[in-house]
């Protein structure tokens, strides 16, 4: 996970870190799925867990690694990001399971997911003044058109009209934590890893009273095996990846943010082939190769922008 300031990571390296958190987090929902098996955990329960577990693993790397700070932020100005960032990221979590739950995975992706680019490029240019240009509208037009082809293709999906309204509600949340990460981090005044902490430990606190009225101990026959997954994704879709998210989320611009992150559901189509053994359909292939051919394409359009930047401002620097 990254402890480096923002402003002294570079844009190849924060579009580095997205691309392995969107294909870590296109993880956690095999092993999601395995920890309802082992056991009777709910999913705010399992959420929680998840944050939870999460935030101390966070705060023992931010403490072993002593991480770098850009300068003294405000306290005022820390407590009003990690509310933010924090409230952002339990209403993302807790709607996107509950959506699941009213109209099943395969229509919760889609929308939460598809609805969280378009927000968040309108929410850019609005809040951000960041241009989306033709190139990024052509690559969030062909990322949404191959979650669509990847997520739906098979056919077999049902839509709830409360479930696709909950989808809406956790891409809100999802928008609102990147934008928020972004605006915050532009300055350079915010801690990537400072960011990371707070928002897990806010959104802990908001999850823990939910989780309780559902159960926070679950029965398992096997104890050792939902205590490994639950071990599992509290540290590679959780500490790592929202390590790595919310320190390439500060540097890159909010729209390309959200068309990377689009790679877990591509991340999941992957490992249920290559480990679960599902069969590989002419609809999977087609999806996740227009979803990763738009994420390549937006990625290098990124790239491009911020070396161009880079050389305007040093040749702005130059003695005159």
């Amino acid at each position: 996970m990254s402890n480096v300031a923002s402003p002294a990571l570079p844009v190849g390296r924060g579009l580095l870190y997205l691309i392995v958190a969107g294909a870590a987090w296109g993880t956690a929902g095999a092993a999601a799925s395995l920890a309802y098996r082992a056991g009777d955990m709910g999913p705010v329960a399992l959420s929680f867990w998840r944050c939870a577990a999460g935030l101390v693993l966070l705060f023992a790397a931010r403490l072993l690694l002593r991480a770098r700070t850009a300068g003294p932020e405000p306290l005022r100005r820390r407590a009003l990001r990690a509310a933010a960032t924090g409230a952002g990221l339990a209403v993302f979590q807790t709607a996107y399971f509950a959506a699941v739950s009213a109209t099943g995975l395969a229509v919760a992706t889609v929308v939460t997911l598809g609805a969280g680019p378009v927000l968040i490029a309108l929410g850019a240019r609005a809040l951000l003044g960041e241009r989306l240009g033709g190139t990024g509208a052509a690559a969030v037009a062909g990322a949404l058109l191959g979650l669509v082809v990847l997520v739906l293709g098979g056919g077999e999906a049902t839509v709830d009209a409360w479930g696709v309204l909950l989808a809406l509600l956790s891409a809100a949340g999802y928008s609102a934590m990147t934008l928020l990460t972004r605006w915050w981090g532009r300055d350079g005044r915010t801690d990537a890893s400072g960011t990371t902490v707070d928002a897990f430990a806010v959104t802990s606190v908001l999850l823990l009273p939910f989780a309780a009225a559902e159960g926070l101990l679950p029965h398992a026959e096997d104890p050792a095996l939902l205590a490994g997954l639950i071990a599992y994704i509290a540290t590679v879709p959780t500490a790592l990846a929202y390590g790595l998210y919310f320190a390439g989320a500060a540097v890159v611009r909010s729209a390309t943010v959200s068309v990377i992150m689009l790679l877990e559901p591509v991340s999941a189509a992957v490992l249920a082939v290559t480990l679960l053994g599902e069969r590989l359909t002419v609809t999977t292939l087609a999806g996740t190769l227009l979803m990763l051919g738009s994420v390549a394409g937006l990625a290098m359009s990124e790239a491009r922008g911020a070396r161009g930047r880079a050389r305007a401002e040093a040749a702005d620097a130059l003695p005159v």
